[in-house]
Order: C-alpha cells, then sequence, then structure tokens
C-alpha cells in the first residue's frame, strides 16, 4: 500500500476504531510545457505524478462533512449546506469544492475521514487541486454519482475562484482528475479537449525542487492576467490564443516593449506544447529537450516570473550527464524545476544536481524521479 494510503488508513481505524470504507486519492502534477498559457485560452502539456493527497472516509450519520488532516493535525467539520464566509486556512479548499458542487447541483453525502498528503505543498506542483479533486472524489463515492472528470474539474475551479479567491486555470484540476498512467495530457484549455500523449520509452521525468516558496506570486500572477489582457485587445482577440504569430512579429513593435515580451512568451509557449507533442511521437528526446529549455529561457527573460534559485538549478540540470532539457514549471518565482533525464542515468543525475545545487545556492533541493500516474481514482 501506498505509505499515505497506509496512514490514512491507520489513522482512520484509531479514531473511529474500523476500517475505512473507502479509499479515494488525487494526484499532483508537474507541467512539462505550457506555462502560463492555460489562464490565455491555450494549451497545456502536464501529467499527473506519483505523489498524492489520499482520503480514507465513511458516510456519515448528518449531513456534515467531519475531516481531520494529518498534514495540519486539526480537524474541520461544516454543514454540506455551506452558508459560511470563505476564509484563509487549508480547510477552505475543502469547503469551497463542497459548495462548488452543491452550486452544480450535486446531491451531496455528509461523510468523516482522514486526509493527507504528499505533494510538496507551495511548490508548483498543484497540492490544493489535488486536495480538491480528492475531495470530489470522496463525494462521488459516498454519494454515488458518476464520475465526470470535466464537470468535477469545473467545479474545483470554481471553488479556487469564487470560494478560496485564485484566478486559476483549469489545467490543475483537469490533469489531477483525468489522467491516464504513463501518459501526459495534451489539453486545449478553451474547449478543454483531451489527448492522452504516451511518455517515451528511455525518459524519467525528475522534479528538482528548489526549497524556495513563492513571494507575491498573487500580485504577480494578476498583473501577468491583466497585461495579457491588455496585449490580447491590442490584437482584437479576447485572448493571445488567438493572436497569428506573423502577426504578432509584424506588429509587435507598435506595442509597448514589456507587453509585447509578455504576449510573445504566450504565444511561443503554445507552439512549444505542438512541438514537445511532435517530438514525443516521433521519440526526438533531444528535441524534446531543447524545447523545454526554450520554455525556460522565454519565462525567464519575456514573462520574467523565474527566480535566481530556478535559474540556478535549471543550469545545474543542464551541466549534468544525461539531462536532455529542463526549466522552470509552476508559477515560478519559486519552487520547482522540471527535467527530462535519460532513464540509465536519472539516479545519479537526482544525486549530482543536488550537490552541485546545493554547493552553488547554499540551498538543499529536494528531488523527485516521478513516474506519470492516473488521475484521481476511487479505491
Amino acid at each position: 500500500m501506498n505509505p499515505t494510503a497506509g496512514a490514512v488508513t491507520t489513522a482512520f481505524m484509531e479514531r473511529y476504531r474500523r476500517q475505512p470504507e473507502m479509499l479515494v486519492h488525487a494526484p499532483g502534477r508537474v507541467n512539462l510545457i505550457g506555462e502560463h498559457t492555460d489562464y490565455n485560452q491555450g494549451f497545456v502539456l502536464p501529467m499527473a505524478i506519483n505523489h498524492a493527497v489520499w482520503i480514507a472516509l465513511r458516510p456519515s450519520v448528518d449531513a456534515q462533512v467531519h475531516l481531520h488532516s494529518l498534514d495540519f493535525n486539526e480537524t474541520t467539520s461544516f454543514p454540506i449546506n455551506l452558508h459560511l464566509q470563505p476564509g484563509k486556512s487549508w480547510a477552505d479548499h475543502i469547503k469551497g469544492t463542497t459548495w462548488a458542487l452543491g452550486q452544480q447541483g450535486y446531491v451531496l453525502q455528509g461523510w468523516e475521514g482522514i486526509i493527507a498528503g504528499d505533494v510538496p505543498i507551495g511548490a508548483g506542483l498543484s497540492s490544493s487541486a489535488a486536495v480538491e479533486m480528492a475531495v470530489a472524489r470522496a463525494f462521488a463515492a459516498v454519494s454515488s454519482w458518476e464520475w465526470e472528470p470535466t464537470r468535477m474539474a469545473q467545479a474545483c475551479q470554481q471553488a479556487d475562484r469564487s470560494w478560496v479567491g485564485i484566478q486559476s486555470g483549469i489545467m490543475d484540476q483537469m490533469v489531477s482528475a483525468a489522467a491516464r498512467k504513463g501518459h501526459a495530457l495534451k489539453l486545449d484549455c478553451r474547449s478543454l479537449e483531451m489527448e492522452h500523449i504516451p511518455l517515451p520509452t528511455g525518459l524519467l521525468v525528475v522534479i528538482l525542487d528548489t526549497s524556495t516558496r513563492r513571494k507575491l506570486v498573487d500580485s504577480a500572477y494578476d498583473q501577468r492576467v491583466r497585461e495579457c489582457q491588455v496585449a490580447a485587445q491590442f490584437f482584437g482577440k479576447d485572448s493571445l490564443r488567438d493572436v497569428d504569430e506573423e502577426v504578432f512579429v509584424q506588429r509587435m513593435g507598435e506595442l509597448d516593449n514589456l507587453l509585447a515580451r509578455r504576449a510573445r512568451h504566450v504565444i511561443t509557449e503554445n507552439q512549444r506544447v505542438f512541438q514537445a507533442v511532435d517530438a514525443m511521437r516521433a521519440g526526438r528526446l533531444q528535441e524534446l529537450g531543447q524545447t523545454l529549455n526554450a520554455s525556460h529561457a522565454s519565462l525567464r527573460d519575456d514573462y520574467e516570473v523565474s527566480s535566481p534559485a530556478l535559474n540556478q538549478i535549471v543550469e545545474s540540470a543542464l551541466e549534468t550527464p544525461g539531462c536532455l532539457g529542463a526549466r522552470m514549471t509552476g508559477a515560478g518565482f519559486g519552487g520547482c524545476a522540471v527535467a527530462l533525464v535519460e532513464a540509465g542515468q536519472a539516479s545519479e543525475f537526482s544525486n549530482r544536481v543536488g550537490e552541485t545545487f546545493q554547493k552553488t545556492s547554499g540551498l538543499t533541493p529536494r528531488v523527485y524521479i516521478c513516474t506519470s500516474e492516473a488521475g484521481a481514482s476511487f479505491h
């Protein structure tokens, strides 16, 4: 049994003196390429990872949720017909998901259980989306309605936007809900059309956590959203996704320099998603790695959401044998980078890049060799 699954099961038995009736999980994710394109209605290529949130539970006798968090050592209890005000605690992702499911017309059954996860918090690996999706999976299990990944993702995005107060895109929730083992998920963030792309053999994904956490990311994120909206309006489009690259090149000189750089990142990053998919399908691993490198340069220079630690760990990765390509991943300003590594060298790569980064930065990184996992499930 997965260690986290075992922990919530053991804690459930200690609290309730019986085995849980249900066990659900939802994974975190790493985005391989397609960064800051989701809220521009563009394209992304994430994969679900073998780090997840687990809930051991049983139906409750009242119309409430009673949930104890092993990670925070706190318990939250609230009615499923929420008339509460959003707050700023770990429980708000749970309350917000409950509220959003009710808003979408789902009939909810109360439940009680234990929650824990091993998705690093604040690292850009979507720990909050994993919590929301695990809660949605718990409600589906106890309330006996069919699991619909797209609707669940939309409900959890609504929880983020209307309850938690984060103007998130749909990517994190969709991949946590709908991923397929051994595949990345190519997602059109406008139509929500999905395609499962097999990961090439001989390749492993390594997450490099700088041990730095994002600062001022919410305000910077909102600023980037506004900048993209202004740039799209300049071209007479609702979204930068609709701006033709040739037209952009012809007219970028008419734009404010900062807005031009922001738009250039989004427009070229959408193209890089397609380039990466083509390279994956053809097994062109060197080309795939170069596409990631180009993405990092664009995020660093045009979108300006990287950080000294992220740049350093990417440089450390690229200097280490076995690395095909690397870039920062997530919202930026701290957190993680992702590296594509030849499978036979992944273990040695992980040790060496960690040592190099620690020597050059003074920071102790966390390195995770990741497998591509399935989305939220009921066990």
